[in-house]
């Protein structure tokens, strides 16, 4: 589990911390502003846009589009933006000294398990650190499209809490790799103390949205 911790440290700390598929890694942008979906043949982006997205309906994206991810979180009270589209990252640093990095990462078939979001999300914390072990992951949401400040659909992600030892920094790790769509979001939260940590990752669920593909 040390090794995790230390990724999401190196996250929030200034290293350059990548998540990519071992044979072709690539990041794509985060996405400002939340797109329209459109209608292609055989894909009704609208539709997979208007529902809830739990780990077990990954196969209703278009194979081989990414997802993205919003940067609402520079909205937020509190919060400012210390790094922006670098190397595919963003970064966010919140008055009481929490610290956010958000990324989307392409070309992570080789980590996918096919129609398997729980699993391939799995291996991607395994490639991460291999001690993390599927049963210590736990299941949470983050808003999936919509409207900013209006109810909306969530889509399911997995977490790894990291703890913290006395006088030490609070981390957690939320990640879902997108088996069909083939891309994965990775966002890495370190705080003073698990308080902060709370409401870090309160603001993360409502203000990084994930955003559904287009096409």
């Amino acid at each position: 589990m040390a090794l995790i911790l230390a990724v999401a440290a190196a996250a929030v700390a200034g290293c350059s911390v990548g998540v990519p598929d071992p044979a072709a890694p690539g990041d794509v942008r985060t996405t400002p502003a939340l797109a329209t979906p459109t209608i292609t043949p055989g894909y009704d982006a609208a539709a997979v846009a208007a529902k809830d997205l739990p780990l077990t309906a990954g196969g209703s994206l278009a194979p081989g589009v990414a997802v993205g991810l919003s940067d609402g979180l520079r909205e937020a009270p509190g919060w400012k933006t210390i790094k922006e589209n670098v190397a595919g990252e963003n970064r966010y640093l919140k008055a009481d000294g929490c610290v956010v990095s958000a990324r989307v990462r392409v070309n992570q078939t080789a980590l996918a398990v096919a129609g398997d979001d729980r699993a391939s999300t799995a291996e991607l914390f395994k490639y991460l650190d291999p001690t993390i072990l599927p049963g210590y992951l736990k299941t949470d949401t983050l808003r999936w499209g919509g409207e900013p400040d209006k109810p909306g659909p969530r889509a399911e992600v997995l977490v790894f809490e990291g703890g913290s030892a006395p006088g030490g920094k609070s981390n957690a790790v939320l990640a879902r790799l997108f088996a069909t769509a083939g891309s994965s979001v990775f966002i890495s939260l370190s705080c003073p103390d698990p308080a902060a940590l709370a409401a870090a990752r309160a603001d993360v669920a409502e203000r990084l949205v994930v955003v559904p593909p287009t096409n």
